[in-house]
């Protein structure tokens, strides 16, 4: 059975984020995949990389030890889905600090020469479920840096087969129609991922 790890960020279980994560998870489950939810938040994930994993952050024989478990549970995934808001045109500091310290050297990717190679090519899916308190111009005015991260970086140390990116902006003003149809889309296509 095909395993997806799912990293959800966001504190408050009340939140229109856990209502996609749960969608997501639901979905994914529903379609025989076997689910790994990581909510960061209620695991209470450590997104602070420390002085000492910084200095040991090249050595691929001890950089993984700090967060060991974390790291199997992305090489044994076969998708990663990512279910996240955009605050200050970014990931929370929480989903940033879990790429910081468990998308290492010898994890995510590898140093080839000096150029970076991708070491996560069995996962086969990739997929983003987000929501933008702005529109979507002023977020491509500012770069957009939460898509280009997803659909470059975390693409580029995958490879994937398949990659979604699906967002709803303007999310401070979207009407109760609006998120009912968001969520209606992430459970689609989940159920198609």
């Amino acid at each position: 059975m095909a395993r997806a790890l799912v990293l959800f960020a966001h504190p408050c279980p009340e939140s229109f984020s856990a209502a996609l994560h749960t969608a997501t998870v639901e979905s994914l489950k529903g379609k025989g995949w076997d689910v790994d939810d990581c909510d960061l938040n209620a695991e209470g994930f450590d997104p602070v990389l420390s002085q000492a994993e910084r200095r040991a952050y090249h050595d691929e024989g001890t950089n993984t030890a700090p967060i060991a478990d974390y790291v199997e549970r992305l090489r044994a995934a076969d998708a990663l889905v990512m279910v996240f808001p955009v605050w200050n045109f970014g990931y929370p500091a929480i989903l940033k600090g879990f790429l910081d310290r468990v998308f290492l050297p010898g994890v995510s990717f590898k140093l080839v020469e000096g150029k970076v190679k991708p070491n996560l090519t069995h996962i086969r899916k990739l997929a983003a479920v987000t929501t933008y308190g702005g529109t979507r111009t002023r977020a491509f005015l500012a770069g957009d840096p939460p898509r280009k991260s997803v659909r470059r970086a975390v693409w580029h140390v995958c490879r994937p087969d398949k990659m979604r990116y699906l967002a709803l902006y303007d999310m401070n003003r979207a009407t109760d129609g609006q998120r009912a149809q968001f969520l209606k889309k992430v459970q689609k296509e989940m159920e198609d991922f």
